[in-house]
Protein backbone atom coordinates (compact mmCIF):
# COMPACT_ATOMS: atom_id res chain seq x y z
CA UNK A 1 0.00 0.00 0.00
CA UNK A 2 1.39 3.64 -1.01
CA UNK A 3 1.65 6.06 1.20
CA UNK A 4 -0.86 8.10 0.51
CA UNK A 5 -3.15 5.43 1.31
CA UNK A 6 -1.97 4.89 4.55
CA UNK A 7 -2.27 8.51 4.77
CA UNK A 8 -6.02 8.44 3.68
CA UNK A 9 -7.07 5.81 6.06
CA UNK A 10 -5.43 8.42 9.11
CA UNK A 11 -6.99 11.51 8.03
CA UNK A 12 -10.62 9.22 7.91
CA UNK A 13 -10.07 8.03 11.18
CA UNK A 14 -8.54 11.04 13.07
CA UNK A 15 -11.31 13.12 11.50
CA UNK A 16 -14.14 10.39 11.61
CA UNK A 17 -15.09 10.70 8.07
CA UNK A 18 -15.01 8.32 5.79
CA UNK A 19 -15.69 10.11 2.00
CA UNK A 20 -12.72 12.23 2.89
CA UNK A 21 -10.07 11.74 -0.48
CA UNK A 22 -7.04 13.05 0.01
CA UNK A 23 -5.20 15.09 -2.97
CA UNK A 24 -1.63 16.32 -2.69
CA UNK A 25 -2.73 20.15 -3.23
CA UNK A 26 -4.91 19.63 -0.10
CA UNK A 27 -4.70 21.92 2.86
CA UNK A 28 -6.09 22.16 6.59
CA UNK A 29 -9.05 24.71 4.87
CA UNK A 30 -10.36 21.32 2.11
CA UNK A 31 -11.15 19.45 5.90
CA UNK A 32 -13.79 19.98 8.10
CA UNK A 33 -12.44 19.70 11.70
CA UNK A 34 -9.01 20.23 10.55
CA UNK A 35 -8.41 22.43 13.87
CA UNK A 36 -5.04 23.11 15.86
CA UNK A 37 -6.18 20.09 18.02
CA UNK A 38 -7.22 17.73 15.27
CA UNK A 39 -3.73 18.78 14.02
CA UNK A 40 -1.70 17.40 16.75
CA UNK A 41 -3.72 14.36 16.63
CA UNK A 42 -3.18 13.55 12.70
CA UNK A 43 0.66 14.18 13.48
CA UNK A 44 0.93 12.32 16.26
CA UNK A 45 -1.01 9.07 14.49
CA UNK A 46 1.00 9.87 11.75
CA UNK A 47 3.96 9.58 13.44
CA UNK A 48 2.97 6.44 15.44
CA UNK A 49 1.92 4.14 12.42
CA UNK A 50 4.77 5.27 10.26
CA UNK A 51 7.44 4.88 13.22
CA UNK A 52 8.45 8.34 12.35
CA UNK A 53 9.25 11.61 13.82
CA UNK A 54 9.00 15.14 12.63
CA UNK A 55 10.84 17.72 13.78
CA UNK A 56 9.35 21.34 14.92
CA UNK A 57 11.09 23.18 12.10
CA UNK A 58 9.88 20.28 9.21
CA UNK A 59 6.19 20.49 10.88
CA UNK A 60 6.49 24.59 9.86
CA UNK A 61 6.99 23.94 6.13
CA UNK A 62 4.28 21.42 5.25
CA UNK A 63 1.55 23.50 3.38
CA UNK A 64 -0.38 20.90 1.80
CA UNK A 65 -1.02 17.12 2.07
CA UNK A 66 1.81 16.63 -0.13
CA UNK A 67 4.18 18.02 0.98
CA UNK A 68 3.65 15.91 4.16
CA UNK A 69 3.70 12.94 1.88
CA UNK A 70 7.30 13.39 0.48
CA UNK A 71 8.08 14.13 4.04
CA UNK A 72 7.01 10.81 4.98
CA UNK A 73 8.06 9.14 1.89
CA UNK A 74 11.62 10.17 2.68
CA UNK A 75 11.75 9.10 6.24
CA UNK A 76 10.40 5.74 5.95
CA UNK A 77 12.98 4.95 2.80
CA UNK A 78 15.69 6.07 5.18
CA UNK A 79 14.48 3.67 7.62
CA UNK A 80 14.19 0.53 5.25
Amino acid sequence: MIILEHLREIFCEVFDDDEIELTPEMTANDVDGWDSLSHVNLIVTIETRFKIRFTQKELLTFKNVGDLNRSINDKVSINR
